[in-house]
């Protein structure tokens, strides 16, 4: 099978030279007969013979070949984009979406789960959970629909594939369409050396040596706009950031509407008012007012705060410049924040730079982590999907099991997605153990010149955001796939993620990790001192933002008839009144270039507030590592056992209090914001 169906292939090690555009069509093709098989076996199971194992346990098993070929096909298109692949999966895609839809729309199948759920019985606790999970997951999909209303799912299925996948692509192509050349060296005046010298080496790699090159790739622009004295420059790197999505053949102003239309009908077909109720059924959230309920709360809690912050901002750029207190244009906002942060605090973001090799910041890491949670991490050789690539082994110490391994892959490239992310390739079980297989990826600076890659302090956060994710998953002990890992409602998802971040800024774990790249030495108590000092600077201004993003995602989605068809512009303006700072020149929707809402059917769609979510279940919890040591192996240990081996083998809410004692609380994160 591996060498006809390299997509499919088994082996734990993926020989990523093999999966070719080439293989798509036929190896999904065969995945999907695979599947249909094992379904229709499952239908001819009678209620007399009816067992877990013949219903449910292989409804579990049945997708496994199309899960793990479109799983790398799509992994594929994240990280090594290429026509050729772009066409293959465009080709499957409604292929796949039509099975998939299928599988939850099959009334002769439904028959037989739902007859074997009605009489069960002697099962185990997961057997139970995987069971009420999984006809709930069948519900939420349309199982109990007529005839008429099961086709229309069909249709809006593969629509919001298609239309989705659609918008993904514009965001990769209008980010990759757009780069500025910069020939006078005196226009990078304020910039940092390291961002001169990644420019002057991309300018070098596209036959322009002598010049400096910028796109819209994240540390390429950002440290412009934070840091050039010339505001025609950071003012051209935000007209460009004006085309992402935006504008021309790439533009998603119809497809965001078009994408709308379609998840509100789909909610309504379900009997839903709407998407977000829909979505939100099995959250922590329970349904969409109550997740605008949650993000109003907070926001009315730090608006005075906000309004002050954007107040003293203006009043300083007024002292420095003579002029009078008003609103910013958009690309001055951040360079005026960094150069009031850096004249208060007395503090340079740049200044720690040296002290976060990536490859250092990896070990430190590792350290910390096994010490915390009882593992070991070793490199290891593998085939990758690119050169840049590492492969990593996790082992239980006590017991010496292999748990799971796992790709990293930190620095941008043309041909893949922005942002940074984890994902999954396998899923392992605990008895007999087989490993996970997992990935963690990210676009963070790179090496220039003779210079490792050194990383910011914000990236280094990003790196133990996404290595959270990645324990939640290699870590998971549970006997159900499905339920391993991070199969969790996505408002407690985040907080194996953002938890790790609380690491970054403790003495004791830092100096793990946080060593000066050419002399060893950790960070000056000094240095340390400013950072921490200037930790909450504009800390209202950075929750707000985090709000209107969920506020965006939340009223668009409870809400379609009210906005839709209208300027999205007019509407993002309308709806995020008290939640932006009045700007001199408006800046266009962020909802165009918006991946995490509108680049796959579902995502972080009507979700987007789970990140603040998560951020007051990890805040609270780390009050218990604060209190009983942040390295304290014990604390890790129960933090394992009650929460990242758990997955969603039990309600989340019940983890978190099995952890903590308690339900969780707000204090703590509006204490270490700054905020109470």
């Amino acid at each position: 099978m591996s060498e006809a169906h390299p997509f499919c292939a088994e082996e734990f090690q993926i020989r990523w030279s093999t999966l070719t555009p080439n293989h798509v069509s036929a190896d999904v093709t065969h995945a999907i007969e695979q599947g249909k098989a094992n379904i229709e076996a499952i239908k001819a199971v009678t209620p007399e013979e009816a067992t877990f194992e013949n219903t449910f346990g292989a409804l579990e098993n049945a997708t496994e070949d199309l899960d793990r070929s479109w799983g790398r096909v799509n992994h594929l298109d994240s990280v090594a984009n290429s026509d050729d692949l772009r066409e293959a999966l465009n080709e499957m895609l409604p292929v796949v979406s039509e099975f998939s839809s299928s599988i939850s729309l099959d009334s002769d199948l439904w028959k037989v789960l739902k007859s074997f759920a009605g009489s069960a019985s002697g099962l185990s606790e997961i057997q139970q959970r995987f069971l009420e999970e999984t006809c709930d997951d069948f519900k939420s999909a349309g199982a109990d629909l007529d005839g008429e209303a099961k086709k229309r799912m069909f249709e809006l299925n593969s629509e919001l594939a298609q239309v989705t996948q659609k918008y993904g692509e514009n965001v990769l192509d209008s980010t990759n369409a757009w780069e500025l050349f910069v020939e006078d060296e005196s226009r990078l005046a304020g910039l940092p050396e390291s961002a001169k010298a990644g420019a002057a080496e991309d300018a070098k790699a596209k036959g322009k040596e002598g010049q400096w090159r910028f796109t819209q790739q994240f540390p390429s622009m950002y440290p412009v706009m934070q840091y050039a004295e010339d505001d025609s420059l950071r003012k051209e790197i935000w007209k460009g950031g004006c085309t992402i999505g935006h504008g021309g053949e790439h533009d998603n102003s119809d497809l965001v509407w078009e994408i709308l239309r379609l998840r509100q009908e789909k909610a309504e077909l379900l009997g839903f008012a709407n998407f977000g109720d829909l979505t939100l059924q099995r959250r922590m959230a329970k349904d969409g007012k109550g997740a605008l309920g949650f993000t109003e709360n907070l926001h009315d809690k730090i608006f005075d705060l906000f309004n002050a912050e954007q107040k003293e901002l203006q009043e300083f750029k007024a002292e420095k410049t003579g002029g009078e207190p008003g609103p910013f244009h958009p690309w001055e906002t951040a360079y005026w924040a960094e150069r009031c942060r850096k004249e208060r605090f007395d503090f340079d973001d740049e200044a720690l730079r040296p002290y976060f090799p990536v490859g250092q910041v990896m070990d430190g890491l590792f350290s910390l982590t096994s010490r915390l949670f009882g593992i070991k991490i070793t490199p290891s050789d593998a085939e990758a999907w690119h050169e840049e690539v590492s492969f990593y082994e996790i082992h239980d110490r006590a017991s010496g099991d292999h748990l799971g391994s796992f790709y990293a892959d930190w620095h941008p490239r043309e041909s893949k997605r922005g942002g940074a992310w984890m994902n999954y390739l396998e899923t392992g079980l605990p008895s007999p153990r087989t490993p996970h297989l997992g990935l963690i990826c990210g676009n963070m600076s790179k090496p220039t010149g003779d210079k490792p890659a050194l990383l910011t302090h914000r990236e280094v956060e990003t790196v133990f955001h996404e290595f959270g994710h990645l324990l939640h998953h290699l870590l998971s002990d549970v006997s159900i796939k499905s339920l391993a890992g991070v199969n969790v409602p996505w408002d407690f998802v985040e907080l194996p993620s953002q938890i790790m971040e609380n690491f970054c800024w403790d003495r004791e774990s830092l100096d793990f990790f946080a060593k000066h790249y050419e002399t060893g030495e950790t960070i000056p108590d000094e240095l340390f001192d400013k950072m921490v000092a200037a930790r909450n600077y504009m800390s209202a201004t950075a929750f707000m933002r985090q709000l209107s993003l969920g506020k965006l995602d939340l009223e668009l989605h409870l809400y379609p008839e009210k906005y839709r068809g209208r300027d999205l512009d007019e509407v993002d303006q309308e709806i995020l009144a008290g939640y932006k700072a009045k700007l001199a020149t408006p800046s266009p929707s962020f909802a165009r270039a918006f991946n995490h809402l509108f680049s796959s059917p579902v995502g972080y769609a009507a979700g987007y507030y789970s990140y603040k979510w998560a951020e007051v279940l990890d805040a609270d919890a780390f009050t218990r590592f604060r209190d009983e040591g942040v390295l304290n192996t014990d604390t890790g240990m129960s933090f394992r056992a009650e929460v990242l081996s758990k997955g969603n083998s039990r309600p989340v809410d019940e983890s978190y209090r099995a952890f903590m004692g308690r339900d969780p609380e707000q204090t703590a994160l509006l204490e270490r914001s700054g905020l109470a």
